[in-house]
Parts: structure tokens; sequence; C-alpha cells
């Protein structure tokens, strides 16, 4: 009866010192987890900052005044502007084609 009182205080004192380290490990796990989540949260903040910044960068007048000043460049007017034109073709005029595998500068293929 005493080795049998004996082993159940053992098993005892085992089971309480595993469920000291468990609920060691369990506060650990939980305090890197509230970490963890302020970081995300600071993740976030930073992200939407940086999404504000590139919406302000990308903006029409930022652009605009950038190829002003930085590119030297500047609005088209009618002066400068050029229209290029396709010659014209008559209707019953097919478009040339060559037969594949044919030199340009060759005659029908013939020296």
């Amino acid at each position: 009866m005493v080795r049998l009182n004996f082993v159940l205080l053992l098993l005892v004192l085992a089971s309480a010192l595993v469920l000291v380290r468990v609920q060691y490990d369990s506060r650990m796990l939980y305090s890197q987890l509230d970490r963890e989540v302020v970081r995300a949260r600071q993740l976030e903040t930073e992200s939407e900052t940086l999404k504000v910044a590139l919406r302000a960068q990308a903006a029409a007048a930022r652009v605009e005044q950038f190829a002003r000043t930085e590119l030297g460049m500047r609005a088209p007017t009618p002066a400068t502007t050029r229209y290029v034109r396709e010659p014209a073709r008559r209707a019953t005029q097919a478009p040339e084609v060559q037969p594949a595998g044919a030199d340009v500068g060759d005659e029908g293929g013939q020296p």
C-alpha cells in the first residue's frame, strides 16, 4: 500500500510539473501572438501610408510637372504636329505579294 501511495504521489507531482510547463508555454505563445498582431497593425498602417504616397506621386499634375521640368517636354501645338498619311491605293490595284523564299532583288527567280 505504501508503494502504491508513493507511485501515486510521484504521478501527481509529475502531472503538476507538466501542467505548469504547459501553462508557461501557453502564456509565452499568447504574448508572442499579441506582439505579432501589433506588428501586423503597424505593417497595415505603413502599407496604407505608402499607397497614399504612391497615389500622390502618380497624380496627373505631378507627372506633368516632372515631364516639363526634368524631361523638357511640352504640350503639342498645331504648328509642331505632323500627320502621317498612308499612300492612297487604287481600288483595282491588288497589293503586291512575293512568293515565299524569293529574294527582293530576284526577278522571277531566274539569274
